[in-house]
């Protein structure tokens, strides 16, 4: 797979399969042509969770943030997935918004499905319900994709609909 070429892992949380809307959410990176190449429901091990939520995450916003975060994320069952596509990583991070969805932008998906704040969730000490996590970087995909997923779980196919994009 090339540079541009690439894979990122992308969560649907809790608070996106209480609300109903997983489809309508995988059908906004279906769209723009991404291709997805590994896909399960579960609900995460709090070890999994750590391993995913990690100790640089402290570092930056406190053990106490990251404690909620993990326990926000096995509140319930997740869909885990191995989005491919060229810049995949950069854009998926456009489509989901900020990370705290009252600053989201319309148009993105925590502008059109989430409003919570960091405030709202700091008073009532629990992770912030954003509906959705993607890696932010094509390194950090790389180890998140080695946590949720085996290699054998994930396909390799050429969709009919992209033979005219870059592929290997």
């Amino acid at each position: 797979m090339s540079k541009i070429n690439e894979r990122t892992l992308v969560i649907l949380k809790p608070d996106a399969l209480d609300r109903g809307i997983v489809g309508e959410i995988i059908t906004r990176f279906e769209r723009v042509g991404m291709k997805m190449v590994g896909m399960k429901l579960l609900v995460s091990e709090k070890d999994t969770a750590a391993l995913h939520y990690t100790e640089d995450l402290a570092k930056r916003r406190g053990e106490h943030v990251r404690t909620m975060m993990i326990e926000m994320l096995t509140s319930g069952p997740i869909v885990a997935m191995v989005l491919e596509g060229i810049d995949v990583v950069e854009v998926v991070r456009k489509m989901i918004g900020a990370t705290e969805p009252k600053s989201a932008a319309p148009g993105t998906i925590r502008g059109d499905y989430a409003h919570i704040s960091y405030r709202f969730a700091d008073e009532r000490k629990m992770g912030v319900f954003n509906l959705i996590h993607a890696s932010a970087t094509p390194e950090e995909a790389v180890v998140e994709v080695g946590i949720w997923f085996k290699p054998e779980e994930l396909v390799k196919h050429t969709p009919s609909y992209t033979k005219l994009t870059l592929h290997e």
